[in-house]
């Protein structure tokens, strides 16, 4: 999201921040994202600037008065103030705050920490599974079944907040299971203003060794760090962290290929 898109969204996000957060918000801001993915009409009606604002929120009102909490339609109107460079973005922000606001409860249930365990632990379930993900990602089953799918598979061992957002990467609205996982592990991660740092390592950390290395990324770059720890053979030895686009690689298998890469070149 760019240009006016992106000042938007900021501009929905103080909306929601104002609010007292329910645990139907992010279902209600969701729901309306995929009325709007099947809407061209009402995305252009509610993105065109050549509608008054006034227009566009009397509009607003007109359609979910009454059908959504106060505190959706509140955000909904600041919304429709806004200025979309394109009509999709409108119903991506939507998506985007309903997982904020997910978020936002299960940090009020003070559960951000299981949320973002359990989301975590999925993704890598899901990840080494194949048949799973097969499943999961096939449009060709009906979004209910797969949906029931991974509802068995977190019965009775998930928070519901961890249950509404996995049924929703199922849904995907365009993007894949894994890139919608890692989207709300980041959303988690944002909430405590930290940022996540895969860590690949051959044989598990003590939580000792957790703490340090969550210490010494933090000091380094000047924030929170959040770490998600994968075991992974093929490492041979040392540690890989991912951070966003940056990796640190001092694996002895990292090692070895450059020192093949020397000896070759």
């Amino acid at each position: 999201m760019r240009g006016a898109s992106k000042e938007s969204l900021a501009r929905a996000e103080e909306a929601l921040a104002g609010v007292t957060v329910s645990e139907g918000l992010g279902a209600e801001l969701f729901s309306v994202a995929k009325v709007l993915d099947t809407n061209g009409s009402l995305r252009r009606a509610l993105t065109d600037p050549a509608r008054g604002t006034e227009s566009r929120t009397g509009l607003v009102r007109q359609l979910f008065g009454g059908k959504v909490s106060d505190q959706a339609l509140e955000i909904l109107t600041a919304a429709a103030v806004g200025r979309w460079v394109s009509g999709r973005d409108l119903g991506d922000a939507l998506d985007d705050l309903s997982v904020k606001a997910e978020v936002a409860f299960a940090d009020g249930q003070r559960k951000l920490d299981e949320l973002e365990d359990q989301l975590f632990r999925l993704d890598r379930v899901v990840a080494v599974e194949r048949a799973l993900a097969g499943k999961l990602s096939d449009r060709s089953i009906p979004l209910e079944a797969r949906q029931e799918l991974i509802r068995g598979l977190l019965q009775g061992k998930a928070d519901a907040v961890t249950v509404r957002l996995v049924e929703r990467a199922v849904d995907g609205r365009g993007r894949g299971f894994a890139g919608a996982m890692r989207a709300y592990q980041v959303a988690a991660a944002a909430r405590r203003s930290a940022s996540i740092a895969t860590v690949r390592v051959a044989n598990d950390l003590t939580e000792t060794e957790r703490d340090r290395l969550a210490e010494l990324l933090g000091r380094q770059y000047g924030r929170q760090i959040q770490l998600n720890v994968i075991v992974d053979p093929s490492v041979v030895g040392g540690v890989r962290v991912d951070i966003g686009d940056e990796v640190i690689d001092g694996t002895i298998a990292a090692r070895l290929d450059e020192a093949q890469r020397r000896i070759a070149g």
